[in-house]
């Protein structure tokens, strides 16, 4: 590892952040390679629900794009939060941990669900984008029961 590798991927890591706060899907989306590996640690049978359609894996840019539309679709724009705590990086790897505050839109119903993320990137772009998320708090918010 090199000190301008994990200096290119820390400020690969902050325009990533970046772009996902300003909300545009499609400029989200230039950051990602043309195939990488997206995984979500929820349970398979949880994937791409209809409350949930963005939780699934993704492996295209325009993966990225649908993915980043969809959230905005299920959550109320302006009860949005994220705060990051810690960027770690190693070479061309980074975590970054921290905490999402959201609203369900179908239920109104806001949540707070901690996270972390593993991103690799190859040439300034994300190969892999791994979240590890309170997946729980994300569930109950959307749930249409209330459970």
């Amino acid at each position: 590892m090199s000190i301008t590798t994990s200096t290119s991927t820390r400020a690969a890591v902050e325009e990533l952040l970046r772009a996902i706060g300003a909300g545009d899907p499609e400029l989200i989306a230039e950051l990602y390679a043309e195939r990488g590996d997206w995984k979500l640690n929820w349970p398979e049978a949880e994937h791409g629900r209809a409350a949930t359609p963005w939780i699934r894996h993704r492996a295209t840019r325009a993966d990225a794009a649908a993915h980043y539309r969809e959230i905005a679709e299920h959550h109320v724009p302006e009860q949005v939060a994220t705060e990051v705590e810690r960027i770690l990086v190693d070479g061309n790897d980074a975590v970054v941990i921290g905490e999402i505050r959201q609203t369900a839109r179908s239920t109104g119903r806001a949540y707070r669900a901690r996270f972390a993320m593993h991103l690799t990137f190859e040439d300034g772009l994300v190969t892999r984008h791994h979240i590890y998320e309170d997946s729980l708090a994300v569930a109950q918010a959307f749930d249409a029961d209330g459970r």
